[in-house]
């Protein structure tokens, strides 16, 4: 792979602005904003109840999707144009969402928005990290996936006032928002976006892997079924399950931002001191405690507080697991394939269990409760995970997996 030396200066901050600005318009925004936007759209009528659940999980399908044709689609272009046009994707489909069409259309375009999202996922580490000095990785890494912190914030404290001009407006405010970031970080991406390991010629040899990493994949694909509920149905359980109204929902889901916003930096600490396994079993622990909580409690303080907890998680795990997967593997190429099939794994599992929630939801008649015990259930598996993997056999050894990028 061709190496390219790090931009000195200040100039290394270029390239993981608009990283940032990438996560942020792709999956802070185009996923998580449409979570405070469920009772308002079942209230204005543009879709039934089951109609707006069923819309989120297209999302999730989407990030899947972007997941796999990702590293295809930089292949044909480069990843900096990949990127760019991820971006482009998601603005368009903020603008088009403005007009309740059909649920085919509206289907259609969260699905092209989460298309996005799983594609800059598996692109934009590998397209600016080895443009940053090795000192400042784990930094960057943390700055990078702030930007899905930043949306989540951000979703919860813009879209309740453009609400107040109409569900129309705020869609179009959100398409606006996504224009002013993708031309702010348009000339921030490095000039010579080292795509090799997308390019380089595939290879039949077989990769080794430890059985550390396969434990990951399954680890990491629980946690996207867990942190499903509260990033699907924490405004409405507060909205319209406690019957707290829309502004205490918004409120909350101000503080899962806030969370979102920790989640990244703190995570990316917690590795840097304890070590990415340890760190993980100490952030499961952590969230299967919240999550059971969650299902419980009802005041606004209790809420507040294990929205924050809770917010941390999905945005933190993602630099959590990308430092697990450095750890054990030490070639970078082969940490790309790793984490593509990471990202594939969890994106998975966030699809399966999207629309599983949703049908389940609908069936129970809208208990949102259950699907936090679910979730809790979950994350307890993935801490469990790791004692049945170590029954089966010695860690050190070795499966066989082919390259062929995921």
């Amino acid at each position: 792979m061709p190496s390219t030396s790090p931009p000195p200066g200040n100039a290394v901050w270029l390239p993981i602005f608009a990283g940032l600005c990438a996560s942020l318009v792709s999956i802070g925004l185009a996923r998580f904003a449409y979570t405070p936007l469920i009772p308002s759209l079942i209230e204005a009528h543009w879709f039934s109840a089951s109609d707006v659940v069923y819309l989120g999980a297209a999302n999730l399908v989407g990030y899947l999707i972007g997941a796999l044709i990702g590293h295809p689609l930089a292949r044909q272009t480069s990843n900096t144009t990949a990127l760019r046009l991820m971006m482009l994707a998601v603005t368009l489909s903020f603008f088009a969402c403005a007009f309740p069409l059909s649920v085919s259309w509206f289907f259609g375009w969260r699905l092209l928005s989460g298309i996005a999202g799983g594609a800059v996922m598996v692109l934009v580490a590998s397209t600016v990290l080895p443009h940053v000095p090795a000192a400042r990785k784990g930094l960057a890494s943390g700055a990078i996936f702030l930007g899905i912190g930043l949306g989540i914030a951000g979703s919860g404290t813009i879209v309740p006032p453009l609400l107040t001009l109409g569900l129309q407006q705020t869609w179009l405010g959100l398409g606006l928002l996504a224009l002013a970031l993708t031309a702010a970080s348009w000339f921030g991406w490095p000039a010579a976006s080292p795509h090799a390991a997308a390019t380089a010629p595939v290879t039949t040899a077989p990769t080794s892997l430890n059985r550390g990493v396969y434990l990951l994949f399954g680890q990491y694909a629980l946690m996207a079924a867990g942190l499903v509920p509260a990033m699907v149905f924490l405004v409405d359980y507060v909205a319209r399950g406690l019957g707290a109204g829309q502004h205490v929902g918004a409120l909350v889901w101000v503080m899962y931002g806030l969370g979102a916003i920790v989640g990244p930096v703190s995570y990316g600490f917690l590795a840097d001191r304890l070590g990415a396994r340890l760190s993980i079993r100490l952030v499961l622990a952590v969230q299967a405690i919240a999550l059971g909580l969650l299902s419980i409690c009802s005041t606004f303080a209790a809420l507040a507080l294990l929205a924050v907890i809770i917010g941390s998680f999905p945005p933190g795990i993602v630099p959590l697991a990308l430092a697990r997967v450095h750890e054990l593997i030490p070639e970078h190429h082969r940490q790309q394939i790793a984490w593509s099939r990471a990202t594939v794994s969890f994106a998975s599992f966030q699809a399966i269990s999207g629309f599983a929630y949703s049908a389940l939801f609908n069936a129970s008649g809208g208990h949102h409760a259950l699907m936090f015990v679910i979730a809790a259930g979950a994350i307890v598996l993935a801490l469990l995970l790791e004692w049945v993997v170590h029954l089966q056999g010695q860690p050190g050894n070795k499966l066989c997996m082919p390259t062929t990028p995921a």
